[in-house]
């Protein structure tokens, strides 16, 4: 599912509300999230999932071309964890993951 696809849906499913509302409410919602984890904040949906920053250290890699020794420079990564509602829905009802 597209962006533009998630905004069509929720107008569908709340006609009182115009299109450029909702597709408001989603960017809001997008850029919380970002800016959240930005910040280096948790953002948690219950039943659904969290999002987090994960860092990653410095290191040296190689080039797979050349075999050339290379620098890689330290980042940070968005991760997501499913919730436990999610797995179960996925799952047919049926949780095989981790504890929540």
């Amino acid at each position: 599912m597209t962006k533009s696809e998630l905004i069509q849906k929720l107008a569908e499913r709340n006609p009182h509300l115009f299109l450029r509302d909702v597709e408001k409410i989603v960017d809001t919602v997008f850029d919380e999230i970002t800016t959240a984890l930005a910040k280096g904040d948790r953002v948690e949906l219950r039943g659904f999932g969290a999002f987090s920053v994960k860092s990653r250290d410095a290191r040296t890699g190689r080039n797979p071309r050349t075999g050339e020794t290379v620098k890689v420079e330290a980042k940070r990564l968005p991760f997501f964890k499913t919730g436990k509602g999610l797995r179960e829905r996925l799952n047919g009802g049926v949780d095989h993951g981790e504890d929540d």
